[in-house]
C-alpha cells in the first residue's frame, strides 16, 4: 500500500491505530513497531514523519480528544438563558459525549486502569486543568447575570472537576456501584450547600450509564 498522500488521513491512521493497541496491549507494552505493524503499509519512516515517539502519538490523542468532545467550548456556542443553564447543557453534553462519541468512549476505558497507566493519568490530569478553566468561564457568566451565587469561580471549578474525574473515577479510586451512588450523592450536597445547585437526575442516570461501560 503507498504512502497516504494525504497527511491528516496518515495522522488519524496513525492515532487510531495506537489508541486500540493502547487499549488492547497496555500502553507500557505497545511499541513503535506494534503501531507500525498495524498501519497497513505504512512505513516506520511515515510514522517518524510525524511523531518522533509514541508518548507524542498519545499526547496528540488526548489533545485531539480535547478538541473534539470539549462540553463546556460547545455549550458557549449554543443559546442558553442564563449562565446556570449553560452550565447544566455543558455537564450534560460532557456525559453524553462519554456514551455516544465512539473514540469519547474508547478515552472512558482508559480511566479503568489510570493507576497502573502513569501517562494516561498525566494526560487525563491536564484534561482536567484546561476543562477547569473552561467551567470558570461558564460559571463567570452565572455569576454575572445573576443565575448562580457569587463566588470564586476558578476555585469552585477545580474542586468540582477535582471530585468528578478523579475522587469518582473507579480508575483511581475503586468503588462498587453502592459507593458510587453514594459519592453521586456526596458530590450533589456538597455544592447544594456551597449554593450551587447544578447537578439534575438525569446527569445521574447518565454518569451510572458510563460506569456500566467500565464494569463497575
Amino acid at each position: 500500500m503507498p504512502r497516504n498522500k494525504y497527511p491528516e488521513e496518515t495522522v488519524k491512521k496513525i492515532l487510531d491505530v495506537s489508541l486500540k493497541l493502547f487499549l488492547e496491549k497496555g500502553y507500557e507494552q505497545t511499541t513503535v513497531l506494534d503501531i507500525v505493524d498495524n498501519l497497513g503499509g505504512l512505513t516506520r519512516g511515515a510514522f517518524y514523519h510525524h511523531f518522533k515517539s509514541k508518548e507524542e502519538v498519545l499526547t496528540a490523542i488526548f489533545e485531539n480528544e480535547y478538541a473534539e468532545c470539549n462540553p463546556f467550548v460547545k455549550a458557549k456556542q449554543m443559546n442558553a438563558a442564563n449562565g446556570l443553564e449553560r452550565l447544566k447543557l455543558a455537564l450534560k453534553l460532557g456525559l453524553n459525549n462519554n456514551i455516544e462519541n465512539e473514540q469519547r468512549k474508547a478515552m472512558t476505558s482508559m480511566a479503568h486502569s489510570l493507576m497502573s497507566n502513569p501517562r494516561f493519568l498525566a494526560e487525563h490530569i491536564k484534561g482536567i486543568q484546561q476543562d477547569s478553566k473552561d467551567l470558570a468561564l461558564i460559571m463567570e457568566e452565572g455569576m454575572a447575570d445573576g443565575s448562580l451565587k457569587q463566588g470564586n469561580a476558578k476555585v469552585l471549578a477545580e474542586l468540582f472537576m477535582l471530585l468528578s474525574n478523579v475522587w469518582m473515577l473507579p480508575g483511581i479510586f475503586p468503588a462498587d456501584e453502592d459507593e458510587m451512588i453514594l459519592k453521586l450523592t456526596m458530590l450533589e450536597e456538597i455544592f447544594v450547600a456551597l449554593g450551587y445547585n447544578f447537578i439534575e437526575d438525569e446527569m445521574g442516570h447518565t454518569f451510572f450509564e458510563i460506569l456500566d461501560t467500565l464494569e463497575v
